[in-house]
């Protein structure tokens, strides 16, 4: 019981995202670089919600979820990012407590979404190119529409019982976090509570919340390329390989990448790949997937071309009349 009550006693109240603050010199350049990145993420992404929502060509369940996708990862980049700006312009990288499982939370939960909504997105695609025929009956925008409900409803209660679960821990220090987010791994290893208990929780969330979401995307996949090979036209199966390759491309990326993070020991060693390849999927892949999704789909750069076409006329129209 007087163990317990000193290490209230100690307890911290906030921690020190150290980030990139081996690299002052670098600060100025950072702040561009990610300010950049930034403003072309949350550009880009919206720019791809705004053409599902306004292009009737694109009210189907594939733009449907690739809208929810560019949504959460423009609230991906924005937990994140503004947070970075702020601490290499102004110098200050200390976060409260509180704040830290507030950070962890949002970004839990986007990041679990993004698991769900993906393999949603890969068993879209098997439908369309296994079951073609089926397609419409089985995929329909009703059902579409629970799946992406269901995709944000399971992402926020596996963040919300971790989050729970993290809130009890008691933190005595040190209090620096040698990341530039609050991740649950890293939490756990300052925290001075007993964490056997809440690890077993993680595990079995991951093995409830992610594992069958990883083994959906895969087995689609599996499907997918079995019956594309079996195309006996070399032009069949570059169009039906095309109408999935962008996706395959995001999700390659995006689990090649968690993969280093929370796969690889977590070693001083390798500490900086581990942050490297965090930054990776948390901001340049939220920037890079709507150029993927732009650049190799024939109805999304018809439907930007429709839209700056008509941009470009009511500009001239309004010139003309002023």
């Amino acid at each position: 019981m007087a163990d317990t009550k000193e290490r209230y006693q100690k307890s911290i109240t906030g921690f020190i995202l150290l980030g990139f603050g081996n690299l002052h010199e670098l600060k100025i350049l950072l702040f561009l670089l990610f300010l950049v990145i930034y403003s072309v993420t949350v550009a880009g992404n919206i720019l791809i919600v705004a053409l599902v929502v306004a292009d009737q060509h694109l009210h189907t369940p594939m733009y449907f979820f690739l809208g929810n996708l560019s949504c959460l990862e423009t609230c991906y980049t924005s937990t994140l990012l503004p947070r970075m700006l702020v601490s290499l312009l102004t110098g200050d990288r200390s976060i409260s407590v509180s704040g830290c499982l507030v950070q962890f939370y949002i970004f839990g939960s986007l990041l679990a979404t993004e698991y769900c909504l993906l393999s949603v997105m890969s068993y879209d695609r098997y439908l369309a190119i296994c079951k073609p025929l089926q397609y419409a009956v089985h995929m329909n925008s009703r059902f579409s529409f629970q799946l992406a409900i269901g995709c944000w409803l399971t992402g926020s209660v596996a963040s919300t019982i971790t989050a729970c679960w993290l809130s009890q821990l008691i933190f005595c220090g040190p209090n620096e976090i040698d990341h530039f987010l609050c991740d649950y791994t890293t939490l756990i290893k300052l925290s001075c509570s007993d964490t056997r208990l809440l690890i077993l929780v993680i595990f079995s969330l991951c093995f409830i919340f992610i594992i069958p979401p990883f083994l959906l995307t895969l087995a689609s996949y599996v499907y997918i390329i079995s019956t594309v090979l079996r195309i006996s036209s070399s032009t069949g199966r570059q169009k039906a390989f095309s109408t999935c390759s962008s996706h395959l491309i995001v999700v390659t990326i995006f689990y090649g990448t968690l993969f280093v993070v929370y796969m690889l020991p977590d070693t001083a060693a390798l500490q900086d790949l581990n942050k490297l390849s965090s930054a990776f999927y948390t901001i340049l892949t939220p920037m890079v997937n709507p150029l993927i999704y732009s650049l190799r789909n024939k109805d999304v750069k018809e439907a930007l071309r429709k839209a700056l076409s008509k941009t470009m006329t009511f500009i001239t129209n309004h010139k003309l009349f002023s």
